[in-house]
Parts: structure tokens; sequence; C-alpha cells
């Protein structure tokens, strides 16, 4: 399995952020990190990003529940953007609501609805088909 440049994190908890972080570490599978404490702080980064030809990540974890934007509203935006790379997104929440598990059927970028906590074998296990 290849390295993977960028992983981002998005959620409002610091304390998830942590751990995920440390989780994501434990992998020894990215350079680099990072963190956005709600959707659309996420998303104007990430437009930035891509509209400036940066790298975009190439996993995102995302939560559902945020205050500003919450994920679908990352999502909603994020989708319409002309983004030729592929990105992993996995949803990672507290939220086991059969609802909320449907509905991330519906965006094809989603690869997975996973309940916290992420563990690093949760990510080797969803990176397996990644290249």
């Amino acid at each position: 399995m290849k390295k993977i440049d960028l992983a981002c994190i998005i959620d409002d908890d610091p304390v998830h952020i942590f751990v995920t972080t440390d989780e994501l570490e434990k992998t020894k599978m990215f350079d680099t990190i990072t963190s956005y404490k709600n959707g659309k702080e996420a998303f104007e980064a990430l437009k930035a990003i891509h509209e400036s030809k940066e790298q975009l990540p190439d996993l995102i974890l995302l939560d559902l529940n945020m205050p500003i934007w919450d994920g679908w509203d990352f999502l909603d935006e994020f989708t319409q953007l002309d983004i030729e790379e592929k990105i992993v997104i996995l949803i990672i929440t507290s939220s086991n609501n059969p609802e909320d598990i449907l509905k991330a059927k519906n965006y094809d970028e989603v690869q997975n609805f996973v309940v916290k906590p992420v563990t690093a074998d949760l990510i080797m296990d969803e990176l397996k088909n990644y290249q």
C-alpha cells in the first residue's frame, strides 16, 4: 500500500481530532495530517487549495454533527467542485442513525460510514483499495 501525502480531519471536537490524529500516525501511512473545526472552514480552505492547483487531501475523515456547517453541508458544497483526483471520504461520526447511513449512500464520494472512534486498523482496512 502506498504512502498517503495528506489526510484531513473535519471535526469540531478537539479530543476526537487528537485521538484520530494519533491513530492515523500509528499507521505510518500519512506524511501530513490537517484538521478543520467545521465544514465551512474546511470547504473554504480546500476550495482555495483546489483553485490554486495545490494538492488536496487523499483522505478526508468527516464528522456529521458540527456547528456552522455540518458534514452534510460540507459534502453538498465539496462534491460540486470539479475535482479529478480520487479522494477517499469516510464519514466518522457518533451518529448511528439509520437515516444518516442511508443519506451517506447518496454521495458517490463517500466510501464508508463509521461510528467513532477511529482506529489504526480501521483506517488500514479502508485504505486497502487505495492506489
